[in-house]
């Protein structure tokens, strides 16, 4: 600790990332990270994009990407914000939309980088207890609140929750702003994009890290009413003008264009996802129903924290939470259908001794 930290810096305690270990090569299981590379096409425009007008700054509203964006969408680029990641645009959200003297809602186990910006940002915060199946209870965020957040689906639990009902929680939440994580919406659920101009309280996030294989790239997008977005831009705007470079936006911009591509790695997922889970349930794991690229599993004979300590040591990541209520579980995300063979294999070996 620093004699020239502030009270803030001193006091907060921050995110902490999956592990990036460097030791030695391991199936990597643990960040949620697609298991397939990104598009040839995202590749080349790359490529292209490296030249001698790198020493311009990029363009402040990324126009193409955002065209792109609300073009695929079905909205107006009034509708659309890009950010460095879906995190970057958490953060200027809890800054543009929630005040210090209203207390904001989201999930007791949920990503917990929340309840980090809530603290950074001095807001008054409530976490709502999940029920005995990990289920959200949306009922109890519809009590007067300054802001509401619901992962969709879930991280680390994978649930989802169908739109019907956010659509009831929207609704009922007309004076605040109703923010709808959507990190994982493409393993197998259903966007509320397109209620976005239905209700004018509602914003969505989404990423190009997961589905679209450019977690290396740190490029994210917001939906909203134009309101909304031009909230995000004044903040975006009072911190630094270029979040976004000219080759991740060159980049990010094909992947939204390669729909087909983009559709057969989640399919891939998709099916690789219902597999490993069958095959974990038939080892005796409890394996919650997952729309996401990970499964959140737990074994009543191993504990989770000395299975993730017997993976680990047999070269398998995963992600293992020492958090009240999910100590025995392991979030794992879904790789190609080899590595997770080879997961089973290892969970076998582990488990018959």
């Amino acid at each position: 600790m620093s004699k020239f930290w502030n009270d803030k810096v001193k006091e907060i305690e921050p995110y902490v990332p999956g592990e990036q270990p460097k030791d030695k090569r391991y199936i990597k299981l643990n960040t949620n990270e697609n298991p397939y590379p990104p598009s040839k096409k995202v590749m080349e425009a790359m490529k292209n994009e490296i030249g001698d007008d790198l020493k311009l700054y990029p363009d402040p509203t990324c126009s193409d990407l955002t065209y792109e964006i609300a073009n695929y969408y079905k909205l107006n680029i009034e509708e659309v914000f890009i950010g460095n990641g879906s995190d970057e645009i958490l953060a200027f959200s809890f800054m543009a939309f929630f005040s210090k003297n209203k207390q904001i809602l989201f999930p007791d186990i949920s990503y917990t980088f929340y309840k980090v910006y809530a603290e950074l940002f001095d807001l008054d915060y409530k976490l709502i207890k999940l029920d005995e199946n990990f289920d959200i209870p949306l009922e109890e965020f519809k009590n007067e609140n300054g802001g509401v957040i619901i992962p969709n689906p879930n991280a680390p639990t994978g649930k989802y929750v169908n739109i019907q009902c956010l659509k009831n929680l929207v609704k009922a939440n007309k004076d605040s702003v109703v923010i709808i994580d959507e990190a994982y919406i493409d393993f197998g659920g259903e966007s509320m994009v397109k209620f976005i101009k239905e209700y004018d309280n509602l914003l969505v996030i989404q990423t190009l890290s997961k589905s679209r294989s450019l977690a290396g790239l740190r490029v994210g997008f917001a939906l909203g009413n134009k309101d909304l977005i031009e909230g995000l831009n004044r903040i975006k705007n009072s911190i630094n003008s270029y979040t976004i470079d000219r080759v991740a936006i060159a980049g990010a911009k094909e992947a939204i264009k390669d729909d087909d591509y983009f559709k057969e790695i989640t399919k891939k997922i998709i099916h690789t996802r219902e597999k490993v889970s069958k095959d974990l349930e038939r080892l005796d794991f409890r394996v919650l129903e997952s729309k996401s690229n990970f499964v959140f599993v737990s074994h009543n004979k191993i504990s989770g924290k000395l299975l993730y300590e017997k993976l680990k040591d047999n070269g398998v990541l995963v992600r293992y939470f020492n958090k009240d209520r999910i100590d025995n579980f392991l979030r794992i995300t879904i790789g190609t259908d080899e590595e997770m063979g080879i997961l089973i294999e290892k969970l076998e070996l582990i488990l018959s001794k």
